[in-house]
């Protein structure tokens, strides 16, 4: 019998300007993976969607606001890590309101898709890109 993890639910968003640049955030230094560069996003609450999950966390970390109907998923990341399995789906964003600043992050930058793997990012991020790259 393999040994069971518990399954983390977290939701990701890439953030798409009319330059079609994506915005990723860098996590702070004293935060677990402190310093490497994501997809805004977080924890699903309980009773609480995915969609619903992305649009309270875009307000939380960015400040800005966006609708359900705004969001499109584009793909999903399966990733083990030592103490939980983690399934976070990725959104698109191309409308939100607001100018995006980092409540939560050390810096956010909006980046090509070609250019991300420049940018360190935690494991389970990581096979998102080339999802990204042939979207945009």
């Amino acid at each position: 019998m393999t040994d069971t993890k518990p399954i983390l639910l977290v939701v990701a968003c890439a953030l798409v300007d009319a330059d079609r640049r994506v915005l990723i955030a860098q996590r702070p230094e004293d935060k677990n993976m402190g310093g490497l560069w994501e997809f805004p996003g977080g924890k699903v609450e309980p009773n609480e969607s995915p969609e619903q999950a992305i649009i309270r966390e875009l307000k939380e970390e960015l400040n800005v606001d966006t609708k359900e109907a705004c969001l499109a998923p584009l793909t999903f990341a399966s990733f083990s890590y030592e103490k939980f399995h983690l399934l976070m789906p990725l959104y698109v964003c191309r409308k939100w309101q607001g100018t995006p600043v980092a409540n939560e992050h050390s810096a956010l930058k909006w980046v090509r898709p070609q250019r991300m793997r420049d940018y360190p990012m935690p494991p389970a991020d990581e096979p998102l890109v080339a999802h990204l790259c042939d979207l945009l």
